[in-house]
C-alpha cells in the first residue's frame, strides 16, 4: 500500500489548490483511484472525498556532448489530486493528518 504513493508535490499550483482542501501526490503509474484513496486513508488517517488523476507523458530531451547528439526520454508520471472531507488537513512537511482545531 505504501508503494502507491511516491511523494507529495509541492509546486506553485499544488500550493494554490491546497487552500481548498486539495493535495497533490506523485503516485505509481499503475495504481488506480481506489488504491490511492486507501493509501491516503491508511498513511495520513484522514477521510478522502475525491481523487482525480493526471498522466503526463515523458518528454524527449536532447543535448550536445563530445560524442555528438545524445537523445533520451523522461519517464511517464502520474499525479493524484486528492480532496479531503471538510475540516481535515494533511501536514505535508511532517506527514501527519487529522482534523483542524
Amino acid at each position: 500500500m505504501i508503494t502507491v504513493l511516491k511523494r507529495p508535490l509541492i509546486t506553485e499550483k499544488a500550493t494554490k489548490v491546497g487552500h481548498s482542501g486539495q493535495y497533490v501526490f506523485e503516485v505509481d503509474p499503475n495504481s488506480n483511484k481506489l488504491q490511492i484513496k486507501a493509501a491516503i486513508k491508511q498513511m495520513f488517517d484522514v477521510d478522502v472525498k475525491d481523487v482525480r488523476t493526471v498522466r503526463t507523458k515523458g518528454k524527449v530531451k536532447q543535448r550536445y556532448t563530445r560524442r555528438g547528439l545524445m537523445t533520451g526520454k523522461t519517464n511517464l508520471r502520474k499525479k493524484a489530486y486528492v480532496t479531503l472531507m471538510p475540516g481535515q488537513t494533511i501536514d505535508i512537511v511532517s506527514g501527519e493528518g487529522g482534523t483542524e482545531d
